[in-house]
């Protein structure tokens, strides 16, 4: 006998229910043709409607919002598939959040305590004079006193203390989302992901990908469904 589950009206899911059970709820106009069912053991959610065994049971059902069900029994396995699906771009997410805070906590420490001398820039501004240019040697040595002057290092320091942040805020709601706590959270962490620029590098690279990777499975009502 097929068993199935159900996302209800409070988008939580029930079952597994029987064959019979649809059709008593069906009679009861508490599922309705756009109702998401599940064959149980299967990953695909369809519509009630595309279930053929079901078909003469939908007749003429008005297309109502589906009231809440009963729980589901203890012990369902619709927690474990979920945690199974969600624990791969939940570990992605991870991987980009602590490199982004190495890389903050790096440039940090650069900012704090491996700033150049004045020697080492004028190392650096040496083979300018070769070119025989006081204009364009006196524009290059405002830049670099700029980035590498008192405001450059004062801004290096919030950058990196904002990028170490957001990326704290990243792995939290990475973690979250592995244990199917907080969609929130998780949610968050996604979107800080894909924000190009918002973490000192992988937001535009492996970020962007984890992170749209992640939105896509936190949307899914049957996993959405299954955070506490």
């Amino acid at each position: 006998m097929a068993n199935y589950k159900v996302i209800g009206g409070d988008l939580k899911q029930y079952g597994p229910v029987s064959t019979e059970d649809l059709h008593k709820w069906i009679a009861e106009g508490r599922l309705n043709a756009q109702s998401l069912v599940q064959l149980y053991g299967d990953i695909e959610w369809r519509q009630l409607s595309q279930f053929p065994e079901f078909a003469d049971a939908l007749g003429g059902k008005p297309a109502d919002l589906i009231p809440p069900l009963s729980p589901l029994p203890e012990g369902d396995g619709g927690r474990q598939a979920a945690l199974q699906r969600v624990k791969a771009p939940a570990v992605a997410l991870m991987v980009v959040a602590v490199l982004n805070i190495l890389l903050s906590t790096w440039s940090l420490l650069q900012s704090l305590f491996f700033r150049p001398t004045e020697q080492q820039l004028n190392a650096e501004l040496q083979p300018l004079k070769q070119l025989n240019d006081p204009q364009f040697q006196q524009m290059v040595q405002k830049v670099i006193h700029i980035f590498y002057g008192p405001f450059g290092t004062t801004f290096g320091i919030l950058n990196s203390l904002f990028g170490l942040a957001i990326s704290v805020l990243m792995l939290a709601g990475a973690i979250k989302m592995q244990s199917l706590r907080s969609h929130e959270m998780a949610i968050t962490a996604a979107v800080l992901a894909v924000i190009p620029g918002l973490t000192p590098c992988c937001g535009y690279v492996i970020g962007l990908a984890f992170g749209i990777w992640a939105l896509v499975v936190l949307r899914k009502p049957d996993i959405k469904s299954q955070f506490h």
